[in-house]
């Protein structure tokens, strides 16, 4: 039996999906609007779609890690899905985005993210890796609420 770790956050951005599903699919202004993003390599040619892929160098819990991201799922504006492998997990996150309001014209945006891990092969996690588990969704959930609050700040502020 395999050990799933999920963490769903979101946040409420005063903004139409569109605007919004323009700033977080804008890959490589990503270290400009994400703190905690410090390079963006972005592997693939052409816009946003299923196959894009990027390599995200990110700072949390004081360490550095570079992660190669592929997009699974893109369906504009409402949600997309990655994935990555590393250090023996397989991660899945989903950003889906709900309008507030008439679907046209809506002025408000309820951003989802949901992460998961689990590892890459079929043995069941030994006792340590269920409690770091467990340390790392909340150091996991506290990322992406920041995350949250920082793309809301950065599309509301471009208006």
């Amino acid at each position: 039996m395999t050990a799933n770790t999920s963490v769903v956050v979101e946040r409420r951005v005063s903004a139409s999906p569109g605007r919004v599903w323009e700033s977080i699919t804008d890959l490589r202004n990503m270290p400009r609007v994400l703190s905690g993003v410090e390079k963006v390599e972005v592997l693939t040619e052409g816009g946003f779609a299923v196959g894009t892929r990027w390599r995200e160098t990110r700072r949390m819990m004081g360490r550095q890690a570079t992660e190669e991201m592929t997009v699974t799922v893109c369906e504009p504006p409402e949600r997309y899905v990655t994935v990555a492998d590393s250090h023996g997990m397989h991660y899945v996150s989903e950003i889906t985005l709900v309008p507030e309001g008439p679907a046209v014209g809506a002025v408000a945006t309820t951003l989802r993210m949901t992460f998961t891990a689990r590892p890459a092969n079929d043995r069941s996690p030994g006792l340590l890796a269920r409690l770091l588990s467990r340390f790392g969704a909340k150091a996991v959930a506290r990322a992406l609420a920041k995350d949250l609050t920082e793309i809301a700040a950065a599309v509301e502020s471009s208006r």
